[in-house]
């Protein structure tokens, strides 16, 4: 597995993108997968749903990329829905929760710092990338 600490701290920071276009292109990155710049401006509001505090953007990122990978690897719509449930339901176990107002440390305050997710971001991209590798290996 490729080292993704530096990257995403370099997509966070000095990119300034969101949880979901990271996990986008971390993932990519590691399967070879180009992910293009209409894929990520759809992505800009995938962090929580616009700060919702909905599905978190870490999961919504992977489950993206699941439905690109599949494509382009020729997957059936049914094998990818298996693959995307698999992941969310694996992501529940270890994570405790597929919502932002869950999963993100101390919640939504008006003086949070940016990127406050990366620690959580680098455990679920390892995450992500372990539970794909069988798929998309």
């Amino acid at each position: 597995m490729s080292d993704h600490n530096e990257l995403i701290h370099h997509l966070y920071h000095d990119k300034d993108y969101n949880c979901a276009i990271t996990t986008l292109l971390c993932l990519g990155k590691e399967f070879g997968v180009e992910i293009n710049q209409q894929v990520l401006d759809s992505a800009v509001c995938l962090n929580g749903g616009g700060r919702f505090r909905a599905q978190c953007g870490l999961v919504e990122g992977a489950l993206m990329f699941i439905g690109i990978c599949a494509t382009a690897r020729g997957m059936k719509k049914k094998d990818m829905m298996k693959i995307a449930y698999g992941f969310c339901e694996g992501f529940t176990a270890r994570f405790s929760s597929l919502l932002c107002r869950d999963l993100r440390p101390g919640g939504f305050q008006k003086d949070d710092p940016k990127h406050m997710c990366e620690p959580l971001t680098k455990e679920t991209v390892a995450f992500a990338v372990d539970y794909l590798k069988p798929y998309f290996s």
